[in-house]
């Protein structure tokens, strides 16, 4: 069973690239972020022809996320809980139904929290604590978990180009790779360390300064996998080669295959 994340940058800007690269990739659940238009305007139709349902947490021009799989599932959670005035579409679950078990699958997209200082930060350390708060309920459940998406969270120094360069930005404080630790120490393991773990493999490169060419690019794209999932891990794919394609999003696509 592949497993994937993808921060489309807006889906349907992007619908060609998507398109060519579930073709190219055959993933059974993909989570996306940043779709950016409400549910109405998803182009459900299309995904559906690629073999694909879709279900759909969408946002006017901002956020939005959504869940795309070839496999059985049904939505179990629309928002992170814990704040009910908060209306920012950054969350969605499903169970995903397999012979003999079901899989959770979370995709999220966390807030970026700059710039530092401003009630943006705050949210995006409270967002986290609620976050949490719903893993660790979600823990007790003992099945196989996969939260899956944009983090906005550079966990190491050795997941950025600079360390410098990145030091006054919110994915680097140290309060926001602090709420990433928490969580991995929950139970939770990081796919990509647990099977490749080697440093400057990244999956966003800014569209400016000529970041891509330079390989200016930062790792805050994750699947962070409960113990009944991390056991069952087998690869992990960094897709780098789907930044280089005309109107590419600044996100690549990272997937992570099952032997469930």
């Amino acid at each position: 069973m592949r497993i994937a994340t993808f921060n489309v940058n807006s889906v349907n800007a992007r619908l060609p690239n998507l398109l060519e690269w579930l073709a190219e990739a055959s993933p059974d659940v993909v989570c996306l972020q940043e779709i950016k238009c409400e549910e109405h305007k998803f182009p459900r139709q299309a995904i559906e022809d690629a073999g694909y349902n879709s279900f759909i947490y969408g946002q006017k021009s901002y956020n939005g996320v959504a869940i795309l799989s070839r496999l059985p599932a049904e939505v179990a959670q629309v928002g992170l809980p814990g704040d009910r005035e908060d209306v920012q579409a950054r969350y969605l679950e499903v169970e995903v139904a397999l012979p003999g078990r079901a899989v959770r699958v979370a995709c999220l997209y966390c807030p970026n929290g700059n710039p530092i200082g401003t009630e943006k930060f705050t949210y995006k350390l409270g967002w986290m604590e609620r976050l949490q708060r719903h893993v660790t309920q979600l823990l007790s459940l003992e099945e196989p978990l996969v939260l899956a998406g944009d983090w906005n969270i550079i966990p190491r120094p050795g997941d950025c180009y600079s360390p410098t360069a990145w030091m006054d930005d919110a994915l680097f404080q140290p309060e926001s790779r602090a709420a990433w630790q928490r969580l991995l120490n929950l139970g939770l393991t990081d796919a990509f360390m647990a099977v490749n773990g080697g440093e400057h493999a990244y999956t966003f490169w800014d569209y400016q300064a000529g970041a891509w060419p330079k390989d200016h690019g930062i790792r805050i794209d994750h699947l962070a996998l409960s113990p009944q999932a991390a056991d069952k891990l087998a690869e992990v794919r960094i897709w780098r080669a789907v930044r280089g394609r005309e109107k590419a999003s600044d996100h690549v696509p990272v997937s992570a295959d099952f032997d469930f």
